[in-house]
């Protein structure tokens, strides 16, 4: 719970706290939590931590505050330049407000002509945006980026703004340093995975490469999936759910459908005390968010484990994957015009095999079938498409046991790719974790490296058939690619790198 609780609660960086109307005003990513190496920087030894100014009201967006760029919005620490063991300075910094964002900027002292954007994941729907430091900072500034980063102009699930905000940061760039870079690289995670692959698309022959992690890369079918995880657990226990069309009837939806699920969780095996399923209708409703959110594959249990363990609002009392239900919100993101989420084409299956099965018809025939009224959208309004047309190389990063933003987002994603004829373009990484971009400080070093060496030598990137079963489904799956203790994920053990 506790680990539940750091790398989602604190974190928010994913698109479900959206649904479910998650307020995260402060909250941080957990890949700069787990995979930062910023822990090590050095600041001033003689300068005294300063007071963050307050909140300026933005001039682009009525009602909103931008923080102040110079602070860390958690704890007030300044942003400055890192430094060597010395003490002394081995970058420079910028930071200001520009066009109802704030942005930091940091060139290595040592440039190699090249920038890195970061696009930073979803900050909940309070009216305060904010920007803060990539995870890979000092990694970058060591191996001679520089990078940039934008607060976004509005918070909420609006990819569109992270898409022009983070676009902006190029002529911000040479406008602010004077210097203009040789190439572009692009990062961002969850939410900012989004941006990523949407930016690509918008501004092509703009990006040198890019690199996306626990990214939103199928933009509406996260929706589509969070509607699986509850239609299908109302079917396996005989339980007569609706789904809202409206984000006022979605509202008054939420105290009865708690009360519903409280009744399902007996049925289905489900407790604090036991979070895995342990009845005929628990392992099914396991075995079908298995197949919906990316297929048999290694430590399936202590995923369902580990999401199982907590509860957030609206629905406190229930596990996860309930308050994710997007009946609760009329399916529109927040932002879309309509219910994004659909399953009136899904083939609900409770095993890798093709044909159906008795109880797999069963549960195809009770299930509750909801209707999109709404689609990715083709330009950068509502929540814009990412059809699959990179361009460049993407190196792409992904846990095999998230269920916040499911690997099965990876997969889709490879199968646009593929359909495109841009396959060679696009590898995915697979890691042993549970946790909602909980990667090591090594997993996304070596693959922004990795991504960068096939930019510079034309050698691919190695990575994970993501889309083969059954290479997904070996028990060894992920080992290749992960590299440090993930103690949430339990799975055959793999041969460490000296075996």
């Amino acid at each position: 719970m506790a680990r539940l609780a750091r790398a989602t609660l604190l974190s928010l960086a994913g698109t479900a706290a959206l649904v479910v109307g998650l307020v995260a005003t402060t909250a941080t990513d957990p890949a700069a939590d787990r995979g930062s190496d910023t822990a090590a920087d050095r600041r001033p030894r003689t300068a005294a931590p300063r007071a963050c100014a307050a909140p300026v009201a933005s001039t682009t967006q009525p009602g909103y505050a931008i923080a102040d760029p110079r602070c860390d919005v958690r704890t007030g620490a300044p942003f400055g330049p890192l430094e060597d063991g010395n003490g002394s300075a081995i970058s420079t910094t910028y930071t200001g407000i520009a066009a109802g964002s704030a942005y930091r900027i940091e060139v290595p002292k040592r440039w190699n002509h090249e920038l890195v954007l970061f696009a930073h994941g979803y900050r909940g729907t309070g009216t305060t945006v904010w920007v803060d430091s990539p995870g890979l900072r000092r990694h970058y500034i060591r191996r001679g980026f520089a990078w940039a980063a934008s607060s976004y102009q509005t918070n909420g699930y609006d990819v569109g703004h992270g898409v022009r905000d983070t676009h902006a940061l190029i002529g911000l760039f040479r406008t602010v340093t004077t210097r203009r870079p040789t190439g572009v690289y692009l990062t961002g995670q969850s939410m900012g995975g989004q941006v990523t692959v949407v930016a690509l698309e918008r501004y092509p022959r703009t990006f040198l490469a890019a690199m996306p992690y626990c990214g939103v890369l199928a933009e509406t079918s996260l929706f589509s999936y969070f509607l699986d995880a509850n239609v299908t657990a109302a079917a396996l226990t005989g339980t007569p759910i609706r789904y809202p069309r409206s984000r006022e009837a979605g509202a008054a939806y939420v105290g009865p459908y708690e009360t519903q699920v409280l009744a399902q969780l007996p049925k289905l095996g489900v407790s604090r005390q036991s979070p895995v399923p342990s009845t005929a209708a628990g392992r099914a409703w396991q075995a079908a968010i298995e197949q919906r959110s990316g297929g048999k594959r290694p430590g399936f249990d202590s995923a369902m484990s580990y999401w199982n363990s907590g509860s957030f609002p609206p629905l406190t009392r229930v596990p996860f994957l309930f308050g994710l239900y997007p009946g609760l919100t009329g399916g529109t993101a927040g932002i879309a015009p309509g219910n994004v989420a659909t399953n009136t084409s899904t083939v609900y299956q409770l095993d890798e095999r093709p044909g159906l099965t008795p109880a797999e018809k069963a549960l195809n025939a009770r299930v509750l079938r909801v209707a999109a009224t709404a689609t990715a959208s083709n330009d950068l309004t509502g929540i814009p498409a990412a059809r699959g047309t990179p361009g460049v190389p993407v190196v792409s990063v992904h846990s095999i046991g998230d269920l916040f933003v499911p690997f099965s987002m990876e997969q889709i994603y490879a199968r646009r790719v593929a359909g495109h004829g841009q396959s060679r373009l696009f590898v995915s990484r697979a890691i042993r974790s549970n946790a909602h971009c909980g990667f090591t400080g090594p997993e996304l070093r070596s693959a922004f490296d990795d991504l960068v060496t096939w930019v510079r030598t034309g050698r691919r990137a190695a990575g994970d058939h993501v889309t083969n079963a059954a290479a997904v489904a070996s028990a060894t799956f992920g080992c290749r690619f992960t590299d440090g203790s993930h103690p949430e994920f339990r799975g055959e053990r793999c041969r460490s790198r000296g075996d």
